[in-house]
């Protein structure tokens, strides 16, 4: 059925999948193995928005301040961001790795992504890895100050990331989390109470029907 069966589908669709370490914790099991179980939804995921014929999706994967856990879990988080990116790199994925390369908690493996776009596409994908809005924010700050321009979409260390129409998440939480604050401003917020390992395909198509029959004014 493809994109017929939505009357209208978002451009860009933002992820975050929350909840793994609560997944991991409600069976009995470390937290920091919660996080390898949310890879396989992220890649079914992926292609589904392919199938769909969605130009460009924005995943959370781990933010500047969630390196601040136990360092179980950041090895854990940093692992499955890696696997995560190198299996979504092999469907042919246009992937853009968005994140602070410099830290030396930046995985290695995913350097050549941060530099550049790498894939055919016609998915665009950017995954957010040591993200962090204030380094996003403060890059353009400094970068638009010294180059006198105003747009500051274009002047973000994630300019390579358009304006959200949705962002979904999963986990029951309603917020955003720092998550591309400035290409969020006008996006619909859908909150999915499922913990994300046990994500549902059905679960992101109730979230296009309901974006389906939201109003958009961009404000106006």
């Amino acid at each position: 059925m493809g994109s017929k069966q939505f009357a209208r589908l978002p451009r860009h669709v933002g992820f975050i999948p929350d909840g793994n370490r609560r997944w991991a914790e409600q069976r009995g099991l470390p937290r920091s193995e919660g996080y390898a179980a949310g890879i396989e939804p992220g890649l079914l995921l992926l292609d589904e928005c392919a199938r769909l014929g969605i130009a460009e999706v924005s995943i959370y994967g781990f933010t500047q301040e969630n390196t601040r856990r136990p360092k179980e879990q950041t090895q854990a988080f940093r692992a499955a961001c890696v696997e995560f990116a190198l299996r979504a790199a092999a469907r042919g994925v246009a992937l853009r790795v968005l994140g602070d390369a410099t830290s030396p908690v930046f995985p290695p493996e995913l350097i050549p992504y941060a530099e550049r776009r790498v894939g055919p596409g016609p998915l665009r994908v950017n995954l957010l890895v040591n993200y962090g809005w204030a380094w996003d924010l403060e890059n353009a700050l400094r970068h638009g100050a010294s180059a006198g321009r105003r747009d500051v979409m274009q002047c973000l260390a994630s300019a390579d990331a358009s304006r959200l129409d949705l962002v979904v998440r999963w986990g029951g939480r309603c917020r955003l989390s720092g998550f591309l604050p400035v290409q969020s401003v006008y996006a619909d917020l859908y909150v999915v109470d499922a913990l994300w390992p046990d994500f549902q395909i059905e679960q992101f198509h109730e979230a296009l029907r309901w974006h389906a029959r939201q109003d958009v004014t961009l404000g106006g």
